[in-house]
């Protein structure tokens, strides 16, 4: 199938009501609202295909660009294809998820991700912290330059108030993985919540709320997970 062909089927999927749910998380038009689950049912036929996954995402429409994401070949992606992708994201679901999944599934994805949140671009610094939450999930500890993580954790302690809107959302979603996935770092996770505080995010008019971070950590402790990895950041 062409990128063509499948808009042309994503189309009539659409429902009105799951298109007034993504606007109002961040989308911008156009959107169809084809639910993620009718997504899925193109990834299961696509399995990956990298040239497709590029036509899809310059379309410019969100749900193929949703989709985009669930079919990339991540380690095809080249630094200059992710970094049109994180310019071009445009909505929040799209520079806050499907960007930071295949960059962070790449082989470029640490690289990408401290350039990015030196960004003044909003979209562009969320995908570059959202990437890093994705990195330590996925990535074994003996793997991370834990160093440099905790240096992240410091920075987002004393900056975290002063970023924009989306960048202290993912900036706070950055604290909960560290605390959640890299064990060693569960403590020094918690004491920046805790000093950082409750997290002001405008969620415009959803009923989503921002966790506070030591209370979130605390969760997946009490679930006996904490340090548990994920085989992929995608969903």
């Amino acid at each position: 199938m062409t990128a063509a062909e499948i808009v042309k089927q994503l189309k009539p999927l659409g429902k009105d009501s799951y298109k007034k749910v993504m606007l109002a998380h961040g989308a911008k038009e156009p959107v169809y609202g084809v639910s993620i689950a009718e997504l899925k049912t193109f990834q299961k036929k696509i399995k990956k295909d990298h040239q497709l996954a590029l036509a899809l995402f310059s379309t410019g429409i969100y749900d193929a660009m949703y989709l985009a994401g669930l079919v990339a070949d991540d380690k095809q992606m080249s630094k200059q294809e992710l970094q049109g992708w994180a310019e071009k994201a445009g909505s929040q679901g799209i520079s806050e998820y499907t960007v930071p999944w295949v960059a962070a599934e790449s082989l470029h994805g640490r690289e990408m991700a401290l350039a990015w949140i030196e960004s003044k671009k909003e979209g562009v610094a969320s995908s570059g912290w959202a990437t890093l939450s994705g990195l330590v999930a996925i990535t074994d500890d003996a793997a991370l330059d834990l160093g440099e993580v905790k240096r992240l954790l410091k920075r987002v302690q004393t900056t975290i108030h002063q970023q924009p809107n989306r960048v202290r959302a993912v900036m706070n979603g950055f604290v909960i993985a560290v605390g959640s996935y890299v064990q060693s770092l569960t403590p020094l996770a918690l004491e920046v919540g805790e000093k950082i505080g409750p997290v002001s995010v405008d969620v415009g008019g959803t009923a989503c709320k921002t966790p506070f971070a030591p209370e979130y950590i605390d969760k997946v402790r009490k679930r006996g997970t904490i340090g548990k990895k994920r085989k992929t950041n995608k969903c």
